[in-house]
């Protein structure tokens, strides 16, 4: 059987571009959660994408409602896919690469396997995933689910989340604090531009970041 629920609402375009100027290691220095397993990373050297978790779970070997999907997607949209725990099957390769470009798909991230690395890499498009496989899925005919919740990276991911991925991880967050983390990461990407301008002019970064001081204060035994 297959469960597909309706399509979640779009990320806000202003929200989306306030993101888009963001790096996640940035948002690293100052939120823990909602961060995916590292192990799931870019095909790509050098990326970032925005975009509206839209979240399928596959069995295994099936492969049949990820290509539903795709009269489903809209530009902007970012495919989460829960592979139920298969680390040998690729569910996405070189066609899914290039029809889901086509249809302005901005990226997948997969709890699995990707296949065809060198046409995605080709056609440059976002793809996070466990590894590569020549091993693929079919259409099976077994079932999934289409925009509920679902497992990846370590993570519970809604239809709706949105997403911000590098080339340095992936990032899940709700919709209703996109617009807070994202200022708050500009703001810290323009002081880390004055902090590396101080140390030009001769500073020290531990005497800027006070690292100096927290350590001599807590070997002195100052609270």
């Amino acid at each position: 059987m297959y469960h597909i629920a309706p399509m979640p609402t779009a990320i806000d375009a202003q929200i989306s571009q306030q993101l888009h100027d963001c790096e996640t290691a940035t948002i690293g220095h100052f939120r823990e959660s909602g961060f995916v397993d590292p192990a799931i990373r870019s095909l790509l050297t050098q990326t970032r994408v925005v975009g509206t978790a839209v979240t399928l779970s596959l069995p295994p070997t099936d492969g049949t409602l990820l290509n539903h999907a795709m009269r489903l997607v809209r530009p902007g949209d970012v495919l989460v896919i829960d592979r139920q725990g298969d680390n040998r099957h690729a569910c996405w390769g070189g066609v899914m690469t290039q029809v889901a470009k086509g249809l302005g798909v901005a990226g997948v991230i997969i709890d699995g396997m990707a296949t065809d690395a060198l046409t995605i890499r080709e056609q440059e498009f976002p793809v996070w995933c466990r590894g590569v496989s020549a091993l693929t899925t079919k259409l099976a005919g077994l079932g999934g689910t289409m925009n509920l919740p679902v497992s990846v990276g370590g993570l519970v991911i809604h239809p709706g989340d949105i997403i911000l991925a590098d080339e340095n991880g992936v990032l899940v967050v709700p919709a209703d604090e996109a617009e807070a983390i994202a200022a708050k990461a500009v703001s810290l990407q323009e002081q880390e531009n004055v902090i590396l301008q101080r140390v030009a002019r001769g500073e020290r970064l531990p005497d800027i970041s006070g690292a100096t001081e927290l350590v001599d204060k807590i070997n002195r035994g100052v609270t």
